[in-house]
């Protein structure tokens, strides 16, 4: 029989315990239920044996994976018990984990360090190997290998290392502007083997860069990161909750003549969560305990039923994240790429699945609204140039986003797609870079159909100038038009960007727009913005 590697040395196996013993090395389930040992909720010290939802990834796990999670489901127990597992069975490899606050760091490490000390050391003298070293920062083996414990914004523990695996834990909780860098650092730092892995893992803080990163894995958005989502419905949560389920279901039974829940009990969000996502009435008494001793925000954050939930921060954001998040659950994908190529002409069909994105193809007769965002069109962190285009019903047909197309480049594209359209009414912001657009489309390209905007010249005479200026006085007014539109249903939003952009979009101090941050943009709702405006003046200077 093949020999194995355990403590650093090389044991050949003899007999039928060591056949066992050799099978216990070789599976992480197997070593993490019979040697490591965890502290349950009731304070007992249990062997580990992985939940349904640890044992999801541990089958599921690539080389880039992203988790979000509720909290306390036990994500890092796991990684400890990997890395620990990990060095003892693998010579001169190194582990990472990051935590976002220096009290947390040091309190994983001595979780680890428990462990190591709980393991059967008596039993098998030399099937682990020894700590040489055991500090605040690192604990180092003698068969070479190493777990280092690090906090995000301290010193560089990444740079000139390589990593066998690499978990940042609760990253939405580091500062922003480490977030971006740490990852940078982190990539490159893999050992270049297969089975090396990064993980990063946290609970919803809001918008960051961790929630950028999760969303577009989660979308399936070309990204290489693996999303694993774990919501509060998790089988892990009826065995490490259970005390808490119990206490939820005696407080409903004292206030219900001792009876359990049922259906007829159940509010209008507790049907939805019973029927579309099965939640049984046993999690959903626990749900309404939690939310009657804190509140339906914090219960969403912490024990999130989908991601756009937790990532919802409704006490900052102009447009009802509630409303928006419904829409997301219920968006239709454009149109694919062989469907509507022939149908487009030439100078659009680049674009199309990749900056153009077509819901629907337009019928004769219907008239058809747009607006449109004008950036400088020079690529990098810069704005995206967008347009938005919808039919009279209020259905949007397609949506178009790029930050790297000059402005004579998009001067073009926005007159074929709105000719497209059956000769969209387009309304363009004529701030900045949308005036000398606007230009183009009049004298270049003798586009005619284009809102018109009053206003007052020097003299105090009226006058109509082309486009929509956007000011301090207008912009709450067209902001409110699109909010009233979206959520009293009048518009029918299917750009999940243009939603994802709703999102952020706030109100500070009397300014409205994006919350700022890297790659965090609101000009597509800009453009829908502008659309409702060229809706509402609901003009048409040329025949279709």
């Amino acid at each position: 029989m093949a020999p194995f590697c355990i403590g650093g040395e090389i044991v050949a196996v003899k007999n039928k315990n060591n056949n066992a013993l050799q099978k216990v090395m070789s599976d992480f389930r197997l070593f993490a239920k019979n040697f490591i040992k965890i502290i349950d909720n009731n304070g007992e010290s249990i062997p580990f044996v992985l939940n349904p939802e640890q044992e999801n990834f541990t089958e599921e796990m690539t080389k880039y994976n992203i988790i979000l999670k509720g909290r306390q489901i036990g994500f890092t127990t796991w990684s400890l018990s990997f890395m620990l597992y990990s060095a003892i069975t693998k010579p001169d490899t190194s582990y990472l984990m990051m935590t976002h606050h220096n009290k947390v760091t040091q309190s994983l490490l001595r979780r680890i360090n428990k462990m190591y000390q709980f393991l059967p050391h008596e039993k098998y003298p030399s099937l682990f190997p020894k700590k040489l070293i055991s500090n605040r920062d690192e604990i180092y083996f003698e068969n070479g290998s190493r777990i280092q414990m690090a906090t995000a914004g301290g010193e560089d523990s990444i740079s000139g290392n390589t990593f066998e695996l690499i978990h940042l834990s609760e990253m939405a909780k580091y500062p922003n502007e480490a977030q971006e860098e740490i990852i940078a650092t982190s990539i490159p730092a893999l050992a270049k083997n297969p089975n090396s892995k990064i993980i990063i893992e946290s609970t919803a803080m809001g918008y960051n860069v961790y929630q950028e990163m999760f969303m577009k894995a989660f979308r399936g958005k070309e990204s290489v990161w693996k999303a694993h989502f774990y919501s509060w419905l998790a089988k892990a949560y009826s065995n490490q909750f259970r005390h808490s389920f119990d206490e939820a279901e005696e407080w409903f039974k004292l206030h219900n003549k001792g009876a359990r829940m049922s259906s007829k009990d159940l509010e209008h969000d507790e049907k939805e969560l019973h029927k579309k996502y099965g939640a049984s009435f046993r999690q959903l008494m626990f749900r309404r305990y939690y939310v009657e001793t804190n509140s339906l925000e914090k219960f969403q954050r912490e024990f999130p039923t989908t991601p756009d939930e937790a990532f919802q921060t409704s006490n900052v954001a102009v447009f009802d994240t509630k409303k928006i998040n419904e829409r997301l659950q219920n968006v239709i994908p454009p149109l694919t790429t062989n469907v509507v190529y022939d149908e487009l002409p030439d100078i659009l069909k680049p674009y199309i699945n990749k900056s153009l994105f077509i819901f629907h193809l337009p019928k004769r007769g219907i008239k058809h609204y747009g607006g449109v965002d004008v950036a400088s069109g020079t690529g990098g962190d810069n704005d995206n140039s967008t347009i938005s285009i919808f039919n009279a019903d209020g259905q949007e047909m397609a949506s178009f986003y790029a930050n790297d197309i000059p402005v004579y480049e998009f001067a073009k594209i926005v007159n074929s797609l709105g000719r497209f359209f059956n000769y969209a009414f387009l309304c363009v912001e004529r701030n900045s870079y949308g005036l000398p657009l606007l230009e183009k489309l009049r004298k270049e390209y003798n586009y005619m159909n284009l809102l018109k905007q009053k206003v007052f010249d020097q003299k105090g005479k009226k006058k109509l100038q082309l486009g929509f200026m956007t000011t301090n006085v207008t912009k709450p007014i067209i902001i409110n038009d699109l909010k009233e539109n979206f959520e009293l249903g009048m518009i029918n939003i299917e750009c999940v960007e243009t939603l994802e952009e709703m999102k952020i979009f706030q109100e500070n101090k009397g300014k409205m727009g994006n919350k700022k941050g890297a790659n965090l943009h609101d000009d597509l709702v800009i453009s829908v913005a502008m659309m409702c405006q060229a809706m509402k003046q609901s003009k048409y200077y040329v025949d279709i």
